[in-house]
Protein backbone atom coordinates (compact mmCIF):
# COMPACT_ATOMS: atom_id res chain seq x y z
CA UNK A 1 0.00 0.00 0.00
CA UNK A 2 2.69 2.58 1.00
CA UNK A 3 4.47 1.45 -2.55
CA UNK A 4 1.12 2.07 -4.02
CA UNK A 5 1.15 5.51 -2.58
CA UNK A 6 4.68 6.68 -3.21
CA UNK A 7 3.65 5.77 -6.84
CA UNK A 8 0.99 7.85 -6.96
CA UNK A 9 2.79 11.14 -5.65
CA UNK A 10 5.52 10.51 -7.88
CA UNK A 11 2.86 10.06 -11.35
CA UNK A 12 1.53 13.55 -9.81
CA UNK A 13 4.40 15.30 -9.91
CA UNK A 14 5.91 14.10 -12.66
CA UNK A 15 2.67 15.13 -14.89
CA UNK A 16 3.20 18.44 -13.36
CA UNK A 17 6.28 18.01 -15.74
CA UNK A 18 4.59 16.77 -18.77
CA UNK A 19 1.92 20.32 -18.66
CA UNK A 20 5.02 22.54 -18.07
CA UNK A 21 6.97 21.27 -20.98
CA UNK A 22 4.27 21.24 -23.33
CA UNK A 23 3.58 25.05 -22.12
CA UNK A 24 6.56 26.59 -22.28
CA UNK A 25 7.12 24.60 -26.39
CA UNK A 26 4.38 25.69 -27.24
CA UNK A 27 4.73 29.90 -25.66
CA UNK A 28 7.86 30.42 -27.16
CA UNK A 29 5.89 30.00 -30.81
CA UNK A 30 4.38 33.40 -29.14
CA UNK A 31 7.84 34.67 -29.42
CA UNK A 32 8.21 34.48 -33.02
CA UNK A 33 6.68 38.63 -33.89
CA UNK A 34 8.49 40.11 -31.09
CA UNK A 35 11.74 38.32 -32.31
CA UNK A 36 11.56 39.46 -35.88
CA UNK A 37 11.07 43.09 -34.19
CA UNK A 38 13.66 42.70 -31.60
CA UNK A 39 16.17 41.79 -33.34
CA UNK A 40 15.11 42.92 -36.63
CA UNK A 41 15.01 39.02 -38.69
CA UNK A 42 14.04 37.81 -41.59
CA UNK A 43 10.59 35.05 -41.54
CA UNK A 44 13.46 32.46 -42.28
CA UNK A 45 16.06 33.32 -39.41
CA UNK A 46 12.81 33.61 -36.99
CA UNK A 47 11.88 30.13 -38.50
CA UNK A 48 15.41 28.68 -37.38
CA UNK A 49 13.77 29.30 -33.95
CA UNK A 50 11.96 25.29 -34.46
CA UNK A 51 14.86 24.17 -35.60
CA UNK A 52 16.91 24.89 -32.87
CA UNK A 53 14.31 23.18 -30.55
CA UNK A 54 14.04 20.08 -32.89
CA UNK A 55 18.18 19.98 -33.43
CA UNK A 56 18.32 19.78 -29.18
CA UNK A 57 16.04 16.91 -29.33
CA UNK A 58 18.37 14.92 -32.08
CA UNK A 59 21.48 15.91 -30.75
CA UNK A 60 20.78 15.64 -26.87
CA UNK A 61 18.48 12.73 -26.28
CA UNK A 62 21.15 9.65 -26.55
CA UNK A 63 23.67 11.75 -24.32
CA UNK A 64 20.66 12.15 -22.01
CA UNK A 65 19.89 8.64 -22.07
CA UNK A 66 23.73 8.05 -20.81
CA UNK A 67 23.60 10.73 -18.18
CA UNK A 68 20.37 8.54 -16.27
CA UNK A 69 21.58 5.49 -16.57
CA UNK A 70 24.41 7.19 -14.89
CA UNK A 71 22.85 9.74 -12.26
CA UNK A 72 19.36 8.36 -11.81
CA UNK A 73 15.61 9.46 -13.35
CA UNK A 74 15.60 11.96 -10.28
CA UNK A 75 18.68 13.55 -10.39
CA UNK A 76 17.88 13.60 -14.32
CA UNK A 77 14.53 15.22 -13.73
CA UNK A 78 16.50 17.78 -11.76
CA UNK A 79 19.26 18.48 -13.88
CA UNK A 80 16.46 18.78 -16.79
CA UNK A 81 14.42 21.27 -15.22
CA UNK A 82 17.82 23.52 -14.29
CA UNK A 83 19.10 23.17 -17.66
CA UNK A 84 15.61 24.85 -18.69
CA UNK A 85 15.50 27.59 -16.04
CA UNK A 86 19.37 28.40 -17.32
CA UNK A 87 17.85 28.46 -21.10
CA UNK A 88 15.18 31.06 -19.80
CA UNK A 89 17.15 33.55 -17.91
CA UNK A 90 19.98 33.09 -21.49
CA UNK A 91 16.56 35.71 -22.51
CA UNK A 92 17.33 38.52 -20.83
CA UNK A 93 20.49 39.62 -21.80
CA UNK A 94 19.52 37.90 -25.19
CA UNK A 95 16.69 40.87 -25.52
CA UNK A 96 18.55 43.47 -23.84
CA UNK A 97 21.80 43.72 -25.98
CA UNK A 98 19.19 42.10 -29.07
CA UNK A 99 21.71 39.46 -29.90
CA UNK A 100 19.90 36.73 -31.59
CA UNK A 101 22.84 34.17 -31.27
CA UNK A 102 22.28 34.47 -27.44
CA UNK A 103 19.03 33.44 -28.22
CA UNK A 104 18.74 31.03 -29.93
CA UNK A 105 21.49 29.71 -27.72
CA UNK A 106 19.19 30.32 -24.65
CA UNK A 107 16.57 28.51 -26.48
CA UNK A 108 18.76 25.22 -27.34
CA UNK A 109 19.53 25.01 -23.89
CA UNK A 110 15.91 25.69 -22.89
CA UNK A 111 14.96 22.76 -25.67
CA UNK A 112 18.13 20.65 -24.44
CA UNK A 113 16.39 20.90 -20.27
CA UNK A 114 13.37 19.80 -22.38
CA UNK A 115 14.63 16.79 -23.91
CA UNK A 116 16.49 15.50 -21.02
CA UNK A 117 12.86 15.42 -19.19
CA UNK A 118 11.57 13.96 -21.73
CA UNK A 119 14.06 11.07 -22.04
CA UNK A 120 13.48 10.72 -18.17
CA UNK A 121 9.86 11.50 -17.44
CA UNK A 122 8.51 9.52 -20.08
CA UNK A 123 9.77 5.79 -19.52
CA UNK A 124 9.85 6.43 -15.36
CA UNK A 125 5.92 6.94 -15.78
CA UNK A 126 5.82 3.54 -17.50
CA UNK A 127 7.59 1.97 -14.80
CA UNK A 128 5.70 3.38 -12.07
CA UNK A 129 2.89 0.09 -11.84
CA UNK A 130 2.15 -2.59 -13.90
CA UNK A 131 3.70 -2.54 -17.46
CA UNK A 132 0.50 -3.96 -19.00
CA UNK A 133 -1.07 -0.31 -17.87
CA UNK A 134 1.97 1.62 -18.73
CA UNK A 135 0.63 2.91 -22.05
CA UNK A 136 -2.63 3.98 -19.81
CA UNK A 137 -0.49 6.02 -17.51
CA UNK A 138 1.48 8.07 -19.96
CA UNK A 139 -1.63 8.63 -22.07
CA UNK A 140 -2.87 10.19 -19.16
CA UNK A 141 0.34 12.59 -18.57
CA UNK A 142 0.91 13.50 -22.01
CA UNK A 143 -2.35 14.45 -22.09
CA UNK A 144 -1.96 17.12 -19.40
CA UNK A 145 1.44 17.79 -21.37
CA UNK A 146 -1.81 18.60 -24.63
CA UNK A 147 -3.28 20.85 -22.02
CA UNK A 148 0.05 22.96 -21.99
CA UNK A 149 0.11 23.24 -25.24
CA UNK A 150 -3.48 24.42 -25.24
CA UNK A 151 -2.77 27.07 -22.52
CA UNK A 152 -0.27 28.56 -23.62
CA UNK A 153 -1.01 30.26 -27.16
CA UNK A 154 -3.96 32.54 -24.83
CA UNK A 155 -0.76 33.12 -22.19
CA UNK A 156 1.05 34.19 -24.97
CA UNK A 157 -1.30 36.58 -26.62
CA UNK A 158 -2.17 37.79 -22.93
CA UNK A 159 1.35 38.54 -22.18
CA UNK A 160 3.15 38.18 -24.97
CA UNK A 161 1.20 39.53 -27.83
CA UNK A 162 -1.29 41.91 -25.88
CA UNK A 163 0.41 45.20 -27.96
CA UNK A 164 0.73 46.00 -31.30
CA UNK A 165 3.68 44.16 -33.25
CA UNK A 166 4.60 47.02 -35.58
CA UNK A 167 6.01 46.24 -38.68
CA UNK A 168 9.64 47.23 -40.59
CA UNK A 169 8.02 50.02 -42.47
CA UNK A 170 5.96 51.71 -39.58
CA UNK A 171 9.39 51.42 -37.21
CA UNK A 172 11.22 53.15 -40.35
CA UNK A 173 9.19 56.07 -39.56
CA UNK A 174 10.28 56.64 -35.91
CA UNK A 175 13.02 58.76 -34.88
CA UNK A 176 16.08 57.15 -33.56
CA UNK A 177 14.69 58.19 -29.74
CA UNK A 178 11.37 56.44 -30.40
CA UNK A 179 12.67 53.68 -31.70
CA UNK A 180 15.39 52.80 -29.26
CA UNK A 181 12.38 52.86 -26.72
CA UNK A 182 10.14 50.61 -28.87
CA UNK A 183 12.69 48.05 -29.04
CA UNK A 184 13.40 48.65 -25.26
CA UNK A 185 9.82 47.71 -24.94
CA UNK A 186 10.01 44.79 -27.33
CA UNK A 187 12.66 43.17 -25.14
CA UNK A 188 10.33 43.67 -21.93
CA UNK A 189 7.99 41.85 -23.50
CA UNK A 190 9.84 38.42 -24.10
CA UNK A 191 12.07 38.98 -20.75
CA UNK A 192 9.44 39.50 -18.21
CA UNK A 193 7.17 36.15 -19.10
CA UNK A 194 10.32 34.23 -18.76
CA UNK A 195 11.87 35.62 -15.98
CA UNK A 196 8.61 34.72 -14.60
CA UNK A 197 9.01 31.27 -15.76
CA UNK A 198 12.54 30.40 -15.05
CA UNK A 199 11.74 31.11 -11.15
CA UNK A 200 8.64 28.62 -11.53
CA UNK A 201 11.06 26.03 -13.07
CA UNK A 202 13.75 26.31 -10.48
CA UNK A 203 11.15 26.02 -7.35
CA UNK A 204 9.58 23.10 -9.15
CA UNK A 205 13.42 22.26 -9.21
CA UNK A 206 14.05 22.43 -5.49
CA UNK A 207 10.20 20.97 -4.69
CA UNK A 208 11.90 17.61 -6.30
CA UNK A 209 15.12 17.80 -4.18
CA UNK A 210 12.54 17.32 -1.32
CA UNK A 211 10.03 14.87 -2.57
CA UNK A 212 10.22 11.15 -2.51
CA UNK A 213 10.28 9.27 -5.60
CA UNK A 214 10.68 5.56 -5.73
CA UNK A 215 14.00 4.30 -7.20
CA UNK A 216 13.24 1.59 -9.58
CA UNK A 217 15.92 0.53 -11.37
CA UNK A 218 17.18 4.17 -10.76
CA UNK A 219 21.13 3.10 -12.57
CA UNK A 220 20.97 0.93 -16.16
CA UNK A 221 23.21 -2.63 -15.43
CA UNK A 222 24.60 -1.05 -18.47
CA UNK A 223 25.42 1.86 -20.72
CA UNK A 224 26.50 -0.40 -23.94
CA UNK A 225 24.04 1.40 -26.69
CA UNK A 226 24.70 -1.56 -29.28
CA UNK A 227 22.68 -3.99 -27.21
CA UNK A 228 19.95 -1.65 -27.01
CA UNK A 229 20.23 -1.28 -30.82
CA UNK A 230 19.63 -4.71 -31.13
CA UNK A 231 16.68 -4.70 -29.86
CA UNK A 232 14.22 -4.65 -32.89
CA UNK A 233 11.05 -3.78 -31.19
CA UNK A 234 12.71 -0.42 -29.71
CA UNK A 235 14.34 0.26 -33.47
CA UNK A 236 11.00 -0.20 -35.32
CA UNK A 237 9.25 1.90 -32.34
CA UNK A 238 11.94 4.36 -33.38
CA UNK A 239 10.69 4.53 -36.91
CA UNK A 240 7.07 4.79 -35.80
CA UNK A 241 7.72 7.96 -33.84
CA UNK A 242 9.78 9.51 -36.23
CA UNK A 243 7.05 9.36 -38.55
CA UNK A 244 4.37 10.41 -36.15
CA UNK A 245 5.98 13.88 -35.22
CA UNK A 246 6.32 14.54 -38.86
CA UNK A 247 2.91 13.24 -39.57
CA UNK A 248 1.63 15.38 -36.70
CA UNK A 249 4.07 18.15 -37.52
CA UNK A 250 3.48 18.53 -41.07
CA UNK A 251 -0.47 18.60 -41.08
CA UNK A 252 -0.70 21.33 -38.40
CA UNK A 253 2.05 23.24 -39.67
CA UNK A 254 0.47 23.70 -43.16
CA UNK A 255 -3.22 23.36 -42.30
CA UNK A 256 -3.98 26.96 -42.59
CA UNK A 257 -2.51 26.67 -46.28
CA UNK A 258 -4.61 23.51 -47.10
CA UNK A 259 -7.94 25.66 -45.66
CA UNK A 260 -7.19 28.67 -47.88
CA UNK A 261 -6.59 26.22 -50.74
CA UNK A 262 -9.79 24.98 -50.14
CA UNK A 263 -11.31 28.72 -50.29
CA UNK A 264 -13.08 28.15 -46.89
CA UNK A 265 -13.14 31.61 -45.80
CA UNK A 266 -16.34 32.41 -47.29
CA UNK A 267 -17.95 29.71 -46.94
CA UNK A 268 -17.28 30.50 -42.64
CA UNK A 269 -18.62 33.84 -43.15
CA UNK A 270 -21.99 32.55 -45.04
CA UNK A 271 -22.31 29.81 -41.99
CA UNK A 272 -23.90 30.94 -39.05
CA UNK A 273 -22.36 28.36 -36.35
CA UNK A 274 -19.25 28.67 -38.38
CA UNK A 275 -18.96 32.27 -38.45
CA UNK A 276 -20.03 32.77 -34.33
CA UNK A 277 -17.01 30.20 -33.48
CA UNK A 278 -14.73 32.59 -35.22
CA UNK A 279 -15.97 35.65 -34.49
CA UNK A 280 -16.00 34.85 -30.64
CA UNK A 281 -12.16 33.07 -30.77
CA UNK A 282 -10.69 36.45 -33.19
CA UNK A 283 -13.02 38.50 -30.71
CA UNK A 284 -12.68 41.07 -33.10
CA UNK A 285 -15.25 41.80 -36.58
CA UNK A 286 -14.78 38.90 -38.75
CA UNK A 287 -15.61 41.24 -42.12
CA UNK A 288 -12.57 42.74 -41.03
CA UNK A 289 -10.68 39.79 -40.38
CA UNK A 290 -8.01 38.08 -42.90
CA UNK A 291 -8.82 34.99 -44.49
CA UNK A 292 -5.92 33.41 -42.83
CA UNK A 293 -6.87 34.44 -39.64
CA UNK A 294 -10.43 33.13 -40.03
CA UNK A 295 -9.69 30.02 -41.29
CA UNK A 296 -6.84 29.93 -38.82
CA UNK A 297 -8.95 29.88 -35.89
CA UNK A 298 -10.37 26.34 -36.39
CA UNK A 299 -6.39 24.72 -36.39
CA UNK A 300 -6.78 24.74 -32.74
CA UNK A 301 -9.41 21.94 -32.91
CA UNK A 302 -6.89 20.16 -34.50
CA UNK A 303 -4.77 20.21 -31.39
CA UNK A 304 -7.44 20.37 -28.86
CA UNK A 305 -8.51 17.04 -30.33
CA UNK A 306 -5.23 15.97 -29.31
CA UNK A 307 -5.46 16.64 -25.82
CA UNK A 308 -9.07 15.43 -25.69
CA UNK A 309 -8.08 12.29 -27.23
CA UNK A 310 -5.23 11.82 -24.47
CA UNK A 311 -7.51 11.54 -21.79
CA UNK A 312 -10.45 8.79 -23.62
CA UNK A 313 -6.83 7.29 -24.64
CA UNK A 314 -5.63 7.17 -20.82
CA UNK A 315 -9.31 4.90 -20.19
CA UNK A 316 -9.03 2.76 -23.55
CA UNK A 317 -5.70 1.37 -23.39
CA UNK A 318 -6.62 0.56 -19.84
CA UNK A 319 -9.14 -1.59 -20.70
CA UNK A 320 -7.93 -2.67 -24.25
CA UNK A 321 -4.53 -3.85 -25.49
CA UNK A 322 -2.93 -0.63 -26.74
CA UNK A 323 -1.03 -2.32 -29.44
CA UNK A 324 -4.85 -2.96 -30.84
CA UNK A 325 -5.71 0.83 -29.91
CA UNK A 326 -3.09 2.19 -31.66
CA UNK A 327 -3.59 0.16 -34.78
CA UNK A 328 -7.59 1.59 -34.63
CA UNK A 329 -6.32 5.01 -34.19
CA UNK A 330 -3.90 4.82 -36.97
CA UNK A 331 -7.05 3.43 -38.90
CA UNK A 332 -9.20 6.11 -38.26
CA UNK A 333 -6.36 8.34 -39.49
CA UNK A 334 -5.61 6.67 -42.58
CA UNK A 335 -9.74 6.66 -43.32
CA UNK A 336 -9.68 10.56 -42.76
CA UNK A 337 -7.59 11.44 -45.29
CA UNK A 338 -8.54 9.35 -47.48
CA UNK A 339 -12.15 11.48 -46.86
CA UNK A 340 -10.24 14.94 -47.06
CA UNK A 341 -8.81 13.69 -50.22
CA UNK A 342 -11.91 13.40 -51.90
CA UNK A 343 -13.96 15.83 -50.36
CA UNK A 344 -14.22 19.65 -50.35
CA UNK A 345 -15.27 22.78 -48.30
CA UNK A 346 -16.56 22.13 -44.72
CA UNK A 347 -16.43 18.21 -44.76
CA UNK A 348 -12.77 18.03 -46.39
CA UNK A 349 -11.96 20.63 -43.28
CA UNK A 350 -13.49 19.33 -40.50
CA UNK A 351 -11.99 15.23 -41.95
CA UNK A 352 -8.01 16.54 -41.22
CA UNK A 353 -9.13 18.50 -38.23
CA UNK A 354 -10.32 15.45 -36.50
CA UNK A 355 -7.10 14.03 -37.57
CA UNK A 356 -5.65 15.55 -34.41
CA UNK A 357 -8.47 13.19 -32.12
CA UNK A 358 -6.49 10.09 -33.36
CA UNK A 359 -2.90 11.12 -33.25
CA UNK A 360 -3.52 11.99 -29.45
CA UNK A 361 -2.24 8.12 -27.97
CA UNK A 362 0.07 7.62 -30.77
CA UNK A 363 3.24 9.43 -28.90
CA UNK A 364 2.55 7.82 -25.33
CA UNK A 365 1.62 4.52 -26.77
CA UNK A 366 4.40 3.78 -29.48
CA UNK A 367 6.71 5.36 -26.56
CA UNK A 368 5.50 2.63 -24.02
CA UNK A 369 5.24 -0.27 -26.88
CA UNK A 370 9.08 0.33 -27.44
CA UNK A 371 9.95 -0.08 -24.39
CA UNK A 372 7.93 -3.12 -23.28
CA UNK A 373 10.39 -5.70 -21.96
CA UNK A 374 14.02 -3.31 -21.96
CA UNK A 375 14.01 -3.09 -17.81
CA UNK A 376 16.77 -1.51 -16.43
CA UNK A 377 17.97 -0.37 -20.50
CA UNK A 378 15.15 2.14 -20.56
CA UNK A 379 17.21 4.97 -20.28
CA UNK A 380 18.86 4.50 -23.17
CA UNK A 381 16.01 3.31 -25.16
CA UNK A 382 14.28 6.17 -24.08
CA UNK A 383 17.26 8.62 -25.67
CA UNK A 384 16.73 6.28 -28.90
CA UNK A 385 13.09 7.14 -29.26
CA UNK A 386 13.48 11.03 -28.43
CA UNK A 387 15.84 11.42 -30.77
CA UNK A 388 13.27 10.57 -33.40
CA UNK A 389 11.17 13.07 -32.95
CA UNK A 390 13.58 14.87 -34.77
CA UNK A 391 11.27 13.61 -37.62
CA UNK A 392 9.08 17.32 -36.85
CA UNK A 393 11.61 18.89 -38.82
CA UNK A 394 12.09 16.30 -42.18
CA UNK A 395 8.85 15.13 -42.51
CA UNK A 396 7.11 19.00 -42.98
CA UNK A 397 9.53 20.51 -45.29
CA UNK A 398 9.25 16.97 -47.81
CA UNK A 399 5.36 17.33 -47.42
CA UNK A 400 5.91 20.85 -48.25
CA UNK A 401 8.18 20.37 -51.06
CA UNK A 402 5.76 17.86 -52.49
CA UNK A 403 2.70 20.33 -51.92
CA UNK A 404 4.81 22.92 -54.29
CA UNK A 405 5.73 20.18 -56.69
CA UNK A 406 2.28 18.70 -57.17
CA UNK A 407 -0.64 19.29 -54.69
CA UNK A 408 -2.00 18.84 -51.17
CA UNK A 409 -3.68 15.54 -52.44
CA UNK A 410 -0.29 14.27 -53.43
CA UNK A 411 1.23 15.06 -50.13
CA UNK A 412 -1.25 13.41 -48.50
CA UNK A 413 0.02 10.25 -49.58
CA UNK A 414 3.33 10.69 -47.83
CA UNK A 415 1.55 11.51 -44.48
CA UNK A 416 -0.70 8.40 -44.94
CA UNK A 417 2.59 6.46 -45.62
CA UNK A 418 3.51 7.70 -42.08
CA UNK A 419 0.38 6.26 -40.37
CA UNK A 420 0.10 2.96 -42.27
CA UNK A 421 4.00 2.27 -40.41
CA UNK A 422 2.01 3.19 -37.32
CA UNK A 423 -0.71 0.71 -38.19
CA UNK A 424 1.76 -1.84 -39.06
CA UNK A 425 3.79 -1.21 -35.88
CA UNK A 426 0.58 -1.39 -34.04
CA UNK A 427 -0.18 -4.97 -35.58
CA UNK A 428 3.39 -6.36 -34.78
CA UNK A 429 3.30 -5.69 -31.43
CA UNK A 430 -0.65 -7.39 -31.04
CA UNK A 431 1.05 -10.38 -32.50
CA UNK A 432 4.33 -9.69 -29.89
CA UNK A 433 2.04 -9.95 -27.44
CA UNK A 434 0.05 -12.49 -28.44
CA UNK A 435 2.90 -14.69 -28.64
CA UNK A 436 4.48 -13.52 -25.36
Amino acid sequence: MNQQKSYRTAFIFLTILFFLWGFITVLVDSLIPRLREVFTLSYFQAGMVQFAFFGAYFLLSIPAGYILSKIGYKRGIILGLVTMAVGCLLFYPAASYRIFGVFMLGYFILAGGITILQVAANPYVTILGPEKSASSRLNLSQAFNSLGTAIAPVIGALFILSDKVMSSEEIAFMTEAEQKDYYIAEASAVQTPFLGIAAFIILIAVVFLFVKLPKIGDTAASNDYGKVLKNKNLILGAIALFFYVGAEVALGSYMVNYFLSLELSETIRDTPFMRNIAEWTLNSGLTESSSMAIVGVFVTFYWTGAMVGRFIGSYLTKIMNPAVVLSVFASCAIGLLIITNFSTGLVAMWTIIAIGLFNSIMFPTIFSLALDGLGDDKPQGSGVLCTMIVGGAIIPPAYGYIVDSFSFNIAFILVMLCYAYILYYGYRNKRRQVAI
